[in-house]
């Protein structure tokens, strides 16, 4: 329990951005972080803020998200209360709460997390099922050198090249634990792993792996745009609608000895 006197919860949540301007709360437009406040407060009839893993642009979508909120109410009302349940019952459809539970005083949803994962998805054909979740690209790519290319995103730590102009950021420096490309027949799917990522990193990141496969860039090439540290000399920013944040850990210690309030079983 908070010195304060409240209580401090995770939220275990996933949604579609495709109608949302991304996970910040916006004066004039939908928001998923807006939603999932506007939910809560009508439940637990306070006033709640709720503090996101970090922002998601427009028409991104996370797999699997965390954010922290604090609350008068102990555990047990909410329990009691149904509030996964319930909130997914005001939430729009494409908004789900998995799990609602408590952590300690101090936890906190962004900068407590060790690692994000992140997949961007490219269709190469046109397809209905992945319309809103991929980037369609009918052009041959030749994965082997984007593989090849990807691998050398582990050798490097300054991303200023890949990096929105202008974040207000102390530091371009990221940790990048995995990068590889996967197919499953015409979909590929780019994972990226790190300890931290900069705004529009991933984006920027395979769009210039994609002018690799299109034969524009060479291996050395990429190798030279990282070192560069010059964001005009990387490729473009590929499409929000395949990207999704696909994971976020912490340590387990963060929730060791707390109970669930609803169906929690992993933290990663």
């Amino acid at each position: 329990m908070m010195e304060t006197g409240q209580y401090r919860y995770f939220l275990r949540m996933a949604y579609m951005g495709t109608h949302f301007n991304g996970w910040q709360i916006q004066s004039s437009a939908p928001s998923i972080q807006g939603e999932t406040e506007r939910a809560l407060s009508v439940l637990l009839r306070e006033e709640i803020r709720v503090t996101g893993a970090g922002r998601t642009d427009t028409g991104v979508h996370a797999n699997m998200y965390y954010a922290h909120f604090d609350s008068n109410h102990p555990p047990q009302y909410l329990e009691s209360l149904s509030l996964a349940y319930k909130c997914n019952r005001i939430l729009p459809a494409s908004v789900a709460v998995y799990d609602i539970f408590p952590v300690h005083s101090k936890a906190h949803a962004r900068f407590h997390a060790t690692s994000r994962s992140y997949h961007y998805y490219i269709s190469t054909v046109k397809d209905p099922f992945y319309r809103d979740r991929a980037w369609i690209y009918e052009r041959n790519l030749h994965l082997g050198k984007m593989q090849e290319a990807s691998g050398l995103l582990l050798r490097y730590r300054d991303f200023s090249s890949f990096a929105k102009a202008n974040s207000q950021v102390s530091t371009h420096h990221c940790h990048v634990y995995k990068a590889e490309w996967q197919r499953d027949k015409h979909i590929l799917r780019f994972e990226i792993r790190a300890d931290r990522f900069l705004r529009n990193m991933v984006r920027a990141i395979t769009g210039t792996l994609v002018d690799v496969g299109l034969g524009k860039l060479t291996i050395e090439d990429f190798a030279g745009i990282i070192k560069s540290g010059d964001r005009c000399r990387a490729g473009y920013s590929v499409p929000a609608c395949g990207l999704h944040l696909a994971d976020i850990t912490y340590p387990d210690r963060l929730f060791r000895g707390l109970h669930p309030l609803g169906d929690h079983k992993q933290h990663s």
